[in-house]
């Protein structure tokens, strides 16, 4: 069984809590995470994941146990958390890596290979957009509009989203067997977004989402120029991110491989151990493996 760390990294000023497991010398895998989550959402992953690889898996600046300065104290952009992920990566000496990107992790991840194409070994998207396609237009017209105008009707139609009913409907939509998810998860979730002053942090990402639109162009031509290894995981019955997100890759990435699952937005709760098997498969085609047994676990 992988040891799994929780450490700490001060970063600018700023406590970043992440996880760490998997042999110090093994190829890197970064867990990138999204709305409303943490590395939480990884909790079950990682340790079928490192025993081939080191995992690194942050929680973002104002997400989960890290850090989460008001907003009169820093400028939440992803700009600014794909800068203090980059580096979180320095500080710990990764300089080659695989990115599995999720939701707001996605556009963080997409914004790391922009800046140094030549560090990402592979990716997996896990219901993480870089394209136009996919977007369900009647989850993301109250944020279109938000960014367009801030104002108290736009930021009224929003607010709904931070509540738990909202984070447990993320959780369950498309998924058919609601069972098979833990209902703690939209609680854990729930209760660290309601801290006092995170709905402010949540509504400065919510307006900044619009900035990852015109990224979409660059990031083609990375995928295209680069024919970097992709494995698209997605859950069809996402309300958020159709699979017509997923299935955009295979017009830059021709041997990206996709695919669809029966389930909703957060694909771990419910293909857990299938995810893992396909990872762990894609990865050791693309970027190899480490030692099963016997590597020394990483550590600082």
């Amino acid at each position: 069984m992988a040891v799994i760390h929780h450490r700490y990294a001060e970063i600018e000023g700023h406590r970043l809590f992440y996880r760490e497991a998997g042999p110090a010398n093994a190829p890197t895998l970064v867990l990138l995470h999204g709305y409303p989550t943490s590395s939480h959402m990884f909790r079950g992953l990682i340790p079928l994941l490192a025993e081939e690889y080191r995992v690194i898996a942050p929680d973002h600046l104002g997400f989960g146990l890290s850090d989460a300065p008001g907003v009169e104290d820093f400028e939440y952009t992803f700009d600014a958390l794909a800068h203090l992920t980059a580096q979180l990566l320095a500080r710990l000496g990764i300089t080659r890596y695989a990115i599995y990107v999720h939701d707001y992790g996605a556009p963080i991840g997409w914004r790391l290979a922009l800046s140094d194409a030549k560090a990402i070994t592979a990716i997996v998207s896990q219901n993480g957009n870089a394209y136009e396609d996919g977007f369900v237009e009647s989850f993301w017209e109250s944020i279109w509009a938000y960014a367009e105008r801030q104002d108290a009707e736009t930021e009224r139609a929003l607010r709904p989203a931070l509540s738990q009913q909202a984070i447990r409907w993320q959780y369950l939509t498309g998924v058919p067997d609601p069972t098979l998810v833990d209902p703690t998860t939209w609680r854990h979730d729930a209760a660290l977004i309601a801290r006092p002053g995170n709905d402010r942090i949540q509504l400065r990402l919510f307006r900044d989402y619009a900035s990852n639109r015109p990224l979409y162009p660059r990031l083609q031509e990375y995928f295209r120029s680069s024919q970097v290894p992709l494995l698209a995981l997605w859950g069809r019955g996402d309300e958020i991110f159709g699979p017509a997100g997923a299935e955009a890759f295979a017009r830059d990435l021709p041997e990206a491989r996709i695919e669809l699952w029966d389930t909703g937005h957060f694909l771990l709760e419910t293909h857990l151990n299938e995810a893992a098997a396909t990872i762990r498969e894609f990865l050791g085609e693309a970027v190899g493996r480490g030692r099963a047994e016997g590597a020394p676990t990483a550590g600082h």
